[in-house]
């Protein structure tokens, strides 16, 4: 990206007037100025330099009367899916940005990209052409809090394979795996295959002095590395200019990233020896926020049991220090190479664990929620590979057919008292931003009682809307502390059942809902002695992390799918296959409810 277009440039400019431009500005350049009629191009010595360029001209330089345009030059057919947004407020949330880009399609990815300039710069990734067109076309000069923002293509050297891909009518077909291998495993079984681990890097970082001693002369100690533990490698050398720390990411087998590791460990090591900077080098791993949680476990088990087992130290930094375009965490283990070994390995079994189940969460819901883009949710670290959809959960629509659009859903989510400020925002911007984003209604209802330490959020919309919307909600909840940093974020959430079915949701005996928490991790609840409402209808209640609600939420309304529809069949349901309509076989008492189920021990 190192060739830049200049534009909107007067008849009157000359060559001489862009190298005086440049050179005041002291950006260097290679070869001449070409010249043509209302623009301009030329080359910069490499990346850095041309966003350099960019930032110090683009829009802010005035030739003969107008502002020039500055931004990289992309030839038509390298006009993909990808954008560079720059001129971003630098305090500007997540779900801003994301309820923003959301607008103009589906957006596959999004990361910050560092430079030197006081706002900031982040690539976008959108799901078609199209959606790209769109978003270059009414983002570019688009004013964001006296900030107008500058939007470019990124050339894209992958551009006849996103050609195809942007002939799917805008059907997201999922990430694949490095090298463009087939997906083992069964299609839809919800479970990625256990060896693979769907490329969930092992993210290291690395102090800035050893970097030239990792990569070796000419890059032959990478390469050496690469090759005996039949890895890839990425040294981020470009990231965080100035910083004492890079990180580094190794795609492998866990075998295999374990192995690169140690082999780092050991040339960073030798390196502190030689040069006496350093008694040891403790090793640091980085892990997205969403899977430090379960890492840790409850009041610190997990960590506690691997730093007794490995004979290490390990600290996790505070949430303080995630950032808005940074949502790793940082691992440091300390102790004897060996040990800090062992201890990689432990980390990362339970990371990539809380991926996979992650993942398995995530195709349940694709199955039930044709489209589901959970890249745009930010929910996984954008270096993983994400699962595609399942087969038949295209443009058929699988459970919704051909009746137009999703049923409406509305679900009540219970948040600590103390939270709602931060639900709502200043002025209520971050409800109404969350709630475009989503595509949702969400209120927060008034406390029952002065003293109330709960408040009930109302979110009606669609399975998306609600998936998106009750994600954002407990992230919002971890982000703003309302959990300990050792605390994973559980909460309660009701839905209301016809009164008719709540025995379907707990099956004879409770076998049904015994399943469900077994399925789901969630805890869920049909109290006894309910009154219906007006409506005829009664609360069930589930209680657990953000996946686990969201299963069973899903796999409730699977149930009470199935129940309508075979309303709907009338008396001919038994002719049609369907189970028998005896309340005692669907496990309801007579009066339309049952007992409620003990709940499922930990």
């Amino acid at each position: 990206m190192n060739k830049l277009y200049i534009g909107n440039l007067n008849e009157n400019v000359s060559a001489e007037d862009l190298v005086k431009t440049f050179e005041d500005y002291k950006i260097p350049y290679s070869g001449q100025f070409l010249m043509k009629t209302g623009y301009a191009f030329v080359d910069c010595p490499d990346d850095q330099w041309a966003m350099k360029a960019i930032e110090a001209l683009s829009g802010k330089v005035e030739l003969h009367g107008k502002r020039i345009e500055v931004e990289h030059s992309v030839p038509k057919k390298q006009r993909t899916r990808k954008l560079q947004i720059r001129n971003i407020p630098p305090h500007l949330q997540w779900e801003v940005l994301d309820g923003l880009l959301a607008q103009y399609g589906t957006v596959e990815n999004c990361e910050q990209v560092n430079t030197d300039s006081e706002t900031a710069v982040v690539n976008v990734t959108y799901g078609t052409r199209e959606h790209a067109r769109q978003a270059i076309q009414k983002l570019n000069g688009y004013q964001f809090e006296n900030n107008a923002l500058r939007v470019s293509y990124i050339p894209d050297e992958n551009s006849e394979m996103d050609s195809q891909r942007g002939q799917d009518n805008g059907r997201r077909q999922g990430y694949g795996m490095r090298g463009g291998g087939p997906r083992g495993g069964s299609p839809g079984s919800g479970m990625p295959p256990k060896h693979q681990h769907a490329d969930i890097p092992l993210r290291l970082l690395v102090p800035t002095q050893y970097v030239g001693a990792i990569i070796g002369k000419e890059g032959a100690t990478i390469r050496n590395i690469t090759k005996q533990t039949q890895s890839k490698i990425d040294v981020h050398r470009k990231e965080n200019a100035g910083a004492a720390e890079k990180p580094i990411s190794i795609h492998s087998t866990p075998d295999g990233c374990s192995s690169a590791c140690r082999m780092i460990l050991d040339i960073m090591q030798q390196e502190a020896k030689d040069t006496k900077t350093a008694d040891e080098v403790p090793l640091k791993i980085l892990a997205h926020n969403n899977f430090v949680g379960r890492l840790i476990g409850k009041e610190g088990r997990n960590l506690k049991k691997v730093e007794q087992d490995t004979d290490t130290k390990i600290t996790i930094s505070p949430l303080q220090d995630l950032t808005l375009y940074n949502p790793e965490r940082t691992i440091t283990v300390k102790g004897p190479i060996e040990a800090c070994c062992l201890a990689e390995t432990e980390i990362m079994k339970k990371v990539r664990e809380a991926y996979d189940n992650d993942i398995a969460a995530m195709n349940q819901q694709t199955h039930l929620i044709p489209g589901l883009n959970l890249g745009a949710l930010g929910l996984f670290p954008p270096s993983s590979s994400m699962p595609p959809p399942p087969p038949g959960n295209a443009a058929s629509g699988a459970p919704y057919g051909s009746f137009g659009a999703p049923e409406q859903e509305t679900v009540h989510v219970y948040i600590p008292a103390q939270a709602v400020g931060a639900i709502i925002g200043k002025k209520g911007q971050h409800i109404k931003q969350l709630s475009r984003f989503a595509g949702a209604s969400i209120k927060i209802a008034p406390a029952e009682a002065p003293d109330s330490k709960m408040r009930m959020v109302i979110v009606t919309g669609p399975p998306e809307a609600q998936f998106k919307a009750q994600g954002r909600i407990y992230g919002k909840l971890k982000e703003e502390n309302f959990f300990g940093p050792k605390e994973e974020v559980k909460l309660e959430t009701h839905i209301k059942v016809a009164a008719a079915a709540a025995g379907r949701v707990i099956g004879k005996g409770g076998k049904t809902v015994n399943e469900l928490q077994n399925l789901t991790a969630a805890e869920v609840v049909v109290p006894r002695e309910q009154t219906p409402d007006e409506n005829d209808q009664v609360i069930v209640k589930i209680i657990g992390h953000f996946y686990a609600s969201q299963l069973a939420q899903r796999k409730i309304r699977d149930i009470l799918a199935q129940v309508r529809q075979q309303q709907k069949g009338g008396m001919g349901g038994e002719q049609r296959g369907l189970p028998p309509r005896d309340p005692q076989d669907l496990g309801v008492a007579p009066q339309g409810l049952a007992q409620e189920p003990q709940p499922r021990r930990k």
